[in-house]
């Protein structure tokens, strides 16, 4: 089957942009529409219903067609590897450059950064100098997966099953009876990369991990639910005809299929990233389609919102960028996570370009005291079968537009941070609520604290989903909407 890029352009984009400006002119002559001026209101006092809510035609075909362009970016980006491939694409198709040492800092000028083909950054250089600091959103752009082992592949009974490991919390038995997808890459001696995507494509075959039946489990009735299956039991089943007549027959038919069809040996998956996530689609949920039930909506919701929201800009007063990296859900680690060099040392290229000779490490130090981030990344909403598990008076509501995230215990942004966030996103006319973990019961984080470390200012913004965490998330089309129009507002402030 030909592979068409993702198509980065439509109609939406435009109108979602003109909208945009002709409500800040409004704003900025004294026009306020009815609808801005009833936002403002009711953010004033706390008192904001759903964003459904009396919602026009136009406005609501908008959210619609958004939602669209995101389901399909995010039916292929399914990995962090899978997400840069699509965003690469992405970035050519919206005049986006490769980053180089040369690169000229000309407002307006637009550039793309990719880190070991695992994390990606947006640029768009501002009017102000660097040093007066940059604008940046950031977000993750890995989900809760399985992955497979080093020595991946055994036998039991008749089958041959993948050994696999998890990358950030899952509730196990969530990943049993659904259909998964194999999809990574392996790296030979020889320097050659191979690409292996099994299972999205409704004609692959998928790969599943198989539960006991009712009828067969009544000895298991009395366990705890985190007892039933243990992570070392999520082993798929991936092969089930013998290749031989051999005690390893059904393994060795599998091993034989990896060689023919992609050219690698067992020896190879030692050198491999191959993950296994639900194969399905993103699908519109209820009646009304208000909703999108998709995996990896954390944090690759976030992601592309920040994603779009540059594609959009012209020439913003302050530098922009949408820093977008792997491995937050395993503590921001490795070399393209968020606790790595790669931002000060992509800055610090930034400025060398504009300074020259100049340059001196106090000039990085300035430029990131000066700068601004939004730290991006989905979290709970109250859900509609368990909704004690928030405090609801700090509690975020799918529908009702972005979360400022307000942890307490010294993990909250500065008030006045806070107050010149609030002040954009009215301006812009984006609804937005406040959240506050239940005390002592829960809790979460995004990758601004890295940043935090760094001098920035920075503050979290969430998007309530149901089922995070899950192999099937829910979110709010309008939501996803609403962050991309704060993005938007936060980049041209």
């Amino acid at each position: 089957m030909k592979h068409i890029p993702f198509k980065a352009v439509s109609p939406l984009s435009s109108f979602a942009k003109g909208s945009f400006f002709v409500a800040t002119i409004a704003l900025s002559l004294g026009q306020i529409t009815p609808a801005l001026a009833a936002n403002a209101a009711c953010q004033e006092t706390l008192t904001c219903k759903t964003s459904w809510t009396d919602i026009s035609a136009p406005k609501k075909q908008q959210v619609f067609l958004f939602a669209d362009d995101y389901k399909k970016f995010i039916a292929k980006a399914v990995t962090e590897l899978t997400y840069v491939d699509e965003a690469r694409r992405f970035a050519k198709a919206n005049g986006f450059k490769k980053l180089t040492d040369k690169s000229p800092m000309t407002p307006g000028a637009r550039y793309y950064d990719v880190n070991r083909d695992r994390a990606i950054t947006f640029l768009v250089i501002g009017e102000d100098a660097l040093t007066t600091g940059l604008h940046v959103i950031g977000a993750h752009i890995d989900s809760p997966r399985l992955e497979l082992k080093g020595r991946p592949l055994d036998s039991s009974g008749d089958f041959a099953l993948f050994q696999t490991n998890f990358h950030g919390g899952i509730k196990n038995y969530q990943w049993t009876n659904i259909p998964l997808a194999l999809v990574g890459r392996v790296d030979k001696k020889d320097g050659s990369t191979v690409k292996i995507n099994v299972g999205l494509n409704p004609e692959d075959p998928v790969f599943m991990i198989p539960d006991l039946s009712p009828h067969t489990d009544r000895g298991y009735g009395n366990k705890k639910v985190a007892d039933i299956i243990k992570k070392e039991d999520l082993d798929p089943v991936v092969g089930h005809i013998p290749d031989g007549s051999g005690s390893d027959a059904i393994k060795q038919g599998v091993f034989n299929h990896l060689k023919a069809t992609y050219g690698i040996t067992p020896a190879d998956l030692v050198s491999a990233e191959l993950s296994l996530v639900p194969a399905s689609p993103p699908r519109d949920l209820g009646f009304d389609r208000g909703l999108i039930a998709a995996y990896g909506q954390d944090d690759k919701l976030a992601s592309y919102a920040a994603m779009r929201a540059i594609a959009d800009l012209k020439t913003p007063q302050k530098t922009a960028l949408a820093y977008l990296v792997d491995n937050e859900e395993v503590g921001n680690r490795n070399n393209t996570g968020a606790k790595s060099e790669y931002f000060p040392t992509l800055v610090a290229r930034l400025l060398s370009s504009t300074l020259g000779t100049d340059y001196r490490d106090t000039s990085l130090r300035q430029t990131l005291r000066q700068s601004k981030m939004v730290s991006v990344d989905v979290n709970p909403g109250i859900n509609p079968k368990n909704p004690g598990a928030w405090e609801k008076g700090n509690a975020p509501r799918l529908g009702y537009g972005v979360n400022i995230k307000l942890y307490g215990q010294g993990n909250t942004a500065n008030s006045e941070y806070v107050a010149w966030t609030r002040n954009y996103l009215d301006q812009a006319g984006v609804p937005w609520q406040t959240t506050t973990y239940k005390v002592g019961a829960a809790g979460g984080g995004t990758i601004g604290g890295e940043f935090s470390r760094q001098d920035m200012e920075v503050i979290d913004f969430g998007v309530p989903l149901l089922s995070i965490h899950t192999p099937m998330a829910i979110s709010s089309k309008i939501d996803i909407f609403h962050l991309y129009q704060a993005s938007v507002a936060f980049f041209n402030k």
